[in-house]
C-alpha cells in the first residue's frame, strides 16, 4: 500500500448556460488520483462533464518536502512546524488581450504575508500590468492577488479530519512533474 499524497488538480467543465469552459483548483489527499474521483464528483456541481486539464503530485515546494501524515500525529507536527503551505492565484492584465492572465504559485512560508510578498517578486507579477488596469490590491501595479489560501483550508472536510500536511526542510529534491492535457475521470 502506498502512502497518501497531496494532489493538485486543475478541473475543467463547461456548465449549462456558460459559453466558455470554467476551471477551478482542487487539492486532495489519496493513495492515487483514481481514489479521488468520488470526492472530485462531490466537489463539482456538474460531475458528469468534469475533466482534469492539469495535475501534479505535490512533493516539493521551495526547499521543502511535502509529506502527508495521519491527523493522529498532529500534536508532534504542530509543535515542530512553523512553515505552512500556501496556494496563490495571481491575476494580471496585458494590453489588447481580452482576458485576465493567471499564474498559480505554491509557497512554503511561515505567514500569508511572506507568501504574498514572494508572489509579488515573481516575473508574472512584474510583467502583467500596465497603467490604468484595475487592481484589487494596488492600482500602481495593475495586478491582483485573486486568491491566497493555506492549502489545508482548501481540503475537503473528510480529508481535514484524517490528514495533516507536514512540511520538512530538504535539499536536492526533484521538481514536481506537471502533467498537462485533457484527462477524463473515467480514464483514471
Amino acid at each position: 500500500m502506498s502512502s497518501p499524497t497531496l494532489f493538485m488538480l486543475l478541473l475543467g467543465c463547461k456548465p449549462p448556460g456558460r459559453h466558455i469552459e470554467q476551471h477551478d483548483i482542487f487539492f486532495g489527499i489519496a493513495d492515487s488520483m483514481k481514489d479521488l474521483v468520488p470526492e472530485i464528483k462531490a466537489y463539482w456541481p456538474e460531475p458528469d462533464k468534469i475533466h482534469i486539464d492539469a495535475w501534479r503530485e505535490v512533493n516539493r515546494v521551495d526547499d521543502y518536502q511535502i509529506k502527508i501524515i495521519q491527523r493522529i500525529e498532529k500534536e508532534k507536527v504542530i509543535q515542530s512546524q512553523s512553515t505552512r503551505l500556501f496556494f496563490i492565484n495571481l491575476g494580471g492584465y496585458q494590453e489588447n488581450r481580452f482576458e485576465e492572465q493567471h499564474y498559480i504559485l505554491l509557497s512554503a512560508k511561515q505567514t500569508r504575508e511572506e507568501a504574498i510578498q514572494e508572489s509579488m517578486d515573481s516575473l508574472f507579477f512584474q510583467n502583467n500590468h500596465f497603467p490604468g488596469a484595475n487592481s484589487h490590491i494596488d492600482d500602481k501595479y495593475g495586478i491582483d492577488v485573486d486568491d491566497v489560501y493555506e492549502i489545508e483550508e482548501m481540503l475537503l472536510p473528510v480529508q481535514k479530519v484524517r490528514y495533516i500536511i507536514q512540511i520538512v526542510p530538504a535539499i536536492d529534491l526533484e521538481k514536481d512533474r506537471i502533467h498537462l492535457g485533457y484527462f477524463k475521470l473515467a480514464s483514471l
